[in-house]
């Protein structure tokens, strides 16, 4: 049977173990990436090479050295399963031609996958991941031979302590130790054990570990730190009388916030807490900030009360990456819970993303509750929302054709303004807003909701389902 097309998506490529994703997909998609970078840098081509907690992460990755080495390509290879954010900061600090992470990110545990990430350590754009598909589909009708010429060897390498000491240019640990914060931490099983928790132990701040051992299930559901899973960390954070919980997925680039009550902060608004917290705190960054088109306006009325600039990009932090590597925004972040700054990786950092908000927390003296209060009395209130709506073949191909069009009405409000930067997002005149976006892999639309009060957000979302379901 003919293996199945490589895709790139948003992040990386992506496929269910053993039906997708197999040993023969992976030196395809391996071979594609050699033939890259070896055109990208013929004398001397050099690859980071990482992996995750997942089932066969690490036989995947240790394949991958095997045929990179046959092509005359250096690894370093990771000794340990390494964050995604950490492989970042090792390609720029060895300036090396990119990376290869062996991870599924927050899917569910029978998936698997790669991502690639440029020399800069940002993921790679659509122009490289295209070319990597192409190469990939000659790969997969033919497999290569081994290239000619002395074979290279590789390093095992330790990325771990190069990144904790660059956090500590970012964090200031004094001002949680001043206020003696008190943390429960849960990496979901996956690549943040050993890394958020161990900065701040080792700094001395008191930290609780949960899920801190290899687990290729992850318990039983995706290493995703959303509301309906974080259910352990809300119990120990209120057992502990903790200031905070935090949490990060499968590979630690994307982050999770418990309040000390145990309340569920949604990623929009822990963006924008930090965006006024950064601006605050530190006058010397950019005074410009970047969030996706599916992201809080919270963030761009923040942005207005500082005088910054705000900076929309379409959905894929890649996006907001290259506007973090050319130096030009404070914080960028998406709904998604991925977010960098200014000075750090262009790449989502769950890891710094946790610790922000935990200085934050330890300088302000007060909760997240108590933080969001009050910014919603400076700039307003905003209540965003994200469904997913499954799709008949029928259905999905009468939206499709419906989302082509700019509709002047929406649930009989007038629309302001169409914005198509990445699907069809409505804007009316009070800041209100909704957008949908067709996945192009699944049957489903994506709808994202954002008013100025809960009941008004939900008005919107029921809105959304009728507009699609007609």
């Amino acid at each position: 049977m003919p293996l199945k097309k490589i895709h790139f998506g948003t992040s990386g490529w992506r496929g269910i173990i053993a039906e997708d994703f197999t040993f023969d997909g992976v030196r395809a998609a391996v071979a594609a990436i050699a033939d890259y970078v070896r055109r990208q840098n013929p004398r001397n081509p050099r690859l980071v090479v990482g992996y995750d907690t997942r089932f066969f992460s690490d036989e995947f990755a240790r394949t991958a050295v095997e045929l990179l080495s046959a092509r005359d390509v250096h690894c370093f290879l990771c000794k340990q399963p390494t964050p995604t954010p950490t492989i970042a900061y090792e390609i720029r600090r060895r300036k090396t031609d990119g990376g290869i992470n062996f991870t599924a990110s927050h899917n569910p545990p029978e998936y698997n996958g790669i991502k690639f990430s440029t020399p800069d350590g940002a993921p790679a754009l659509p122009e490289v991941t295209k070319q990597l598909e192409a190469l990939a589909e000659k790969h997969l009708a033919a497999p290569p031979e081994p290239a000619r010429g002395e074979r290279r060897s590789h390093e095992e390498i330790d990325a771990r302590p190069a990144y904790l000491e660059a956090l500590t240019e970012k964090i200031s640990v004094a001002e949680m130790q001043r206020a003696g914060l008190k943390v429960v931490f849960d990496p979901l099983y996956g690549t943040g054990v050993g890394y958020l928790d161990s900065f701040l132990k080792e700094r001395g701040v008191e930290v609780h570990t949960l899920h801190g051992y290899r687990d290729v299930l992850f318990g039983g559901h995706p290493p995703e730190p959303s509301d309906e899973i974080l259910t352990a960390l809300r119990e120990q954070v209120k057992e502990r009388g903790a200031h905070l919980g935090l949490s990060t997925d499968g590979d630690a680039d994307r982050f999770g916030v418990l309040d000390r009550d145990g309340a569920f902060i949604s990623a929009n608004h822990v963006i924008a807490l930090l965006l006024d917290y950064l601006l605050e705190t530190r006058p010397a960054w950019p005074r410009a900030t970047a969030r996706s088109v599916a992201t809080t306006h919270l963030v761009d009325a923040v942005a207005r009360h500082h005088k910054a600039a705000i900076h929309e990009t379409p959905v894929g932090f890649k996006y907001i990456g290259e506007l973090i590597q050319q130096d030009k925004i404070a914080i960028g972040g998406e709904e998604s819970a991925g977010l960098s700054i200014y000075g750090h990786v262009p790449e989502k950092d769950g890891i710094l993303a946790c610790l922000l908000v935990a200085e934050m927390v330890a300088r302000r003296q007060a909760s997240l509750g108590e933080q969001l209060c009050a910014l919603f009395g400076k700039v307003g209130a905003y209540y965003p929302v994200r469904v997913n709506l499954h799709l008949e073949a029928g259905v999905r191909d009468r939206l499709a054709e419906r989302i082509r069009r700019d509709p002047k009405s929406f649930d009989g409000r007038k629309v302001a303004g169409v914005n198509r930067a990445d699907g069809l997002k409505l804007l009316f005149d009070d800041d209100s807003w909704v957008l949908m976006r067709l996945s192009g892999t699944e049957p489903v639309v994506r709808c994202y909701c954002e008013a100025h009060s809960e009941k008004e957000t939900m008005a919107l979302v029921e809105a959304a389902k009728k507009f699609v379901l007609e």
